[in-house]
């Protein structure tokens, strides 16, 4: 005889369950209590005090004035009664005060006569004895926001993201007049790119990451919100089971990405002008601006075979090289490493995406040819795409 079908109902869960469920939670707040009341028993083993500061930023507001920001990321608060400048002693004033609790923030000011294009060194004193040191590479008083400066910056923006972007979208007649079996090579080279923008937003991800206090866990912060962002883009796409995804769709999930990793660029160049390195900041506008000029030609290859109008490529546009104009800004005027992180991290999974998303696309046109996802063509491109970022990006990396 065959078991009964068990009922579809799920069943309903009585207040004495949860009840039960609650008694460990009940049983580790007692434990935790104890521990933090008694020490657990281990008072005669407990070291000294444990003392970490990170130091966030350090500004020159105007000659003759340091700000240092910092962040106690240790298990206890730290007091920090004495401040030095290239190893001499130095007054100094704190809001909100000398003592920080743990994860708070306090920013010191110090009565410096710094010099101009010169190196400096910063070296926070606790209580206990240990040193916190921080550089200035180049004395430059800070950018400080004006309208003036705030479309300087724009402008910079513009030519790093706008600019390439429509001149690589400029293409788009040309590959019009492309075979399939061609169209299929520059959708293969589309998905070489984006791999290279996805581990270079990675890598970025990372960098910043390093920057952070260490209670933030910079590395799988970006590993889970990477994971968090690709697997919620995929379940978009998976409700849409049984209808393939339109060719604009496509292009603009291209271009979302690649916002994504223009906002890194951009938060690159603002913070690299903001830190006195106006050299560098000019020397990366020049190589970003060739760079990306690539991206055009991958936002524009999905939609090849249909004209969607002069709106949808000005907005294909201002998605991927907008997020440029606004990483210039917060770079330049109110970096924070905890949102570029989240933001690259966001990247790299919209990114990843986006590769499903293009080879699900390059698959299907191979297919309707007869042949292998696998074939030469699509290889070539492929590792053209990726040959082709990686030796522009000699202009970038420094």
């Amino acid at each position: 005889m065959s078991a009964p079908a068990e009922s579809a109902t799920p069943k309903r869960i009585s207040g004495g369950v949860w009840g039960l469920a609650l008694v460990p939670l009940v049983l580790l707040g007692i434990v935790l209590a104890y521990l933090v009341v008694t020490g657990g028993g281990l008072t005669e083993l407990a070291g000294p005090p444990i003392e970490q500061v990170n130091i966030q930023a350090i500004r020159l507001p105007e000659p003759g004035i340091i700000q240092v920001e910092v962040v106690n990321d240790g298990p206890q608060s730290v007091t920090i009664p004495q401040v030095m400048v290239d190893e001499a002693y130095w007054s100094f004033s704190a809001e909100p005060s000398t003592t920080i609790p743990r994860l708070g923030r306090a920013v010191f000011t110090i009565p410096y006569p710094w010099v101009a294009e010169e190196t400096h060194e910063v070296a926070l004193v606790t209580e206990l004895g240990a040193t916190f040191t921080g550089e200035i590479a180049v004395a430059v008083e800070s950018p400080q926001p004006s309208p003036r400066l705030f479309a300087q910056f724009g402008l910079v923006g513009l030519y790093v993201g706008i600019v390439p972007v429509f001149l690589g979208m400029l293409w788009y007649p040309f590959m019009r007049q492309m075979s399939r079996s061609a169209m299929n090579f520059i959708l293969s080279l589309t998905i070489g790119l984006l791999v290279f923008l996805a581990i270079g937003t990675w890598l970025d991800a990372q960098e910043f990451a390093g920057e952070l206090p260490a209670f933030w866990q910079g590395v799988p912060l970006v590993i889970f919100i990477a994971l968090i962002a690709l697997g919620a883009l995929l379940a978009v796409g998976t409700a849409r089971r049984g209808q393939e995804t339109r060719p604009l769709s496509i292009a603009y999930q291209i271009a979302l990405g690649i916002g994504f990793h223009n906002l890194g660029e951009g938060l690159a160049i603002g913070a690299a002008f903001a830190l006195g390195e106006a050299a560098l900041g000019t020397f990366l506008i020049l190589g970003f601006t060739l760079h990306n000029i690539t991206e055009g030609v991958g936002i524009a290859a999905p939609i090849v075979r249909q004209n969607p109008g002069l709106k949808h490529f000005a907005l294909l546009i201002a998605l991927a090289g907008g997020p440029a104009i606004l990483g210039t800004w917060l770079g330049g005027f109110a970096f924070d490493p905890v949102l570029a992180t989240i933001f690259l991290a966001v990247g790299v999974g919209a990114i990843l995406q986006v590769v499903w998303e293009v080879g699900k696309l390059v698959a299907r046109d191979s297919a309707s040819l007869g042949q292998s996802v696998i074939n030469w063509v699509n290889l070539t491109g492929f590792f053209a795409g990726i040959a082709i970022m990686y030796f522009t990006a000699f202009l970038v990396k420094f």
